[in-house]
């Protein structure tokens, strides 16, 4: 099974590193010196990385062959996959493969139905399931302990907390209409 581990970002200084946005929880497993990683597209590798260090914060790695400036500049935006064992899980008790969570059903903790994941969008702050509603469209849900509070993969389900509006397509314009204070255009 394949696993994006990193996507490739500008060169840095004149030797061939590379900057990378790290999309694993182990890099140190994944993106360690002597891995052999396959890329999108596939035409720029497979990529062996040669060493890699930290600086300023950010993971700078440099690739066999790759020497300068140019030639790093040219890898910018290639993803890196990892091949991993499919029955190999993560280290630590909370953490999933993206092909552990993919086709949960998603259900409320009252046990209503809101969808099934197609689709995990690994942002800087956090990861988002996208899901499939049972009428075509799709709802963000942010995967953070607070919202997401179970993931059961016996049962292939992901049971959410929702705070309101997350998940409702629309507001309870009703209930707002309602409250002292407010007004409502009404059609005549």
């Amino acid at each position: 099974m394949q696993l994006v581990v990193a996507r490739i970002g500008r060169a840095h200084g004149i030797k061939g590193e590379v900057t990378v946005e790290v999309r694993t929880d182990e890099p140190e497993l994944r993106l360690g010196p002597g891995a052999v990683l396959l890329t999108d597209p596939a035409s720029t590798g497979p990529l062996t990385i040669e060493t890699g260090r930290v600086h300023s914060g950010r993971l700078l790695l440099r690739f066999e062959g790759v020497k300068d400036r140019t030639a790093a500049e040219a890898l910018r935006n290639t993803l890196l996959i990892a091949e991993v064992d499919p029955e190999v899980l993560p280290e630590e008790e909370d953490e999933y493969y993206d092909h552990q969570l993919m086709d949960l059903d998603v259900v409320t903790k009252e046990g209503v139905e809101v969808g099934r994941i197609t689709e995990i969008s690994h942002l800087p702050s956090q990861d988002l399931f996208i899901v499939e509603r049972p009428d075509g469209s799709e709802v963000l849900i942010p995967f953070v302990e607070e919202i997401v509070t179970e993931i059961d993969l016996e049962e292939q389900k992901a049971v959410i907390d929702p705070p309101p509006g997350l998940i409702d397509d629309q507001a309870d314009d009703d209930e707002v209409a309602d409250e002292p204070g407010t007004s409502s255009r009404e059609e005549s």
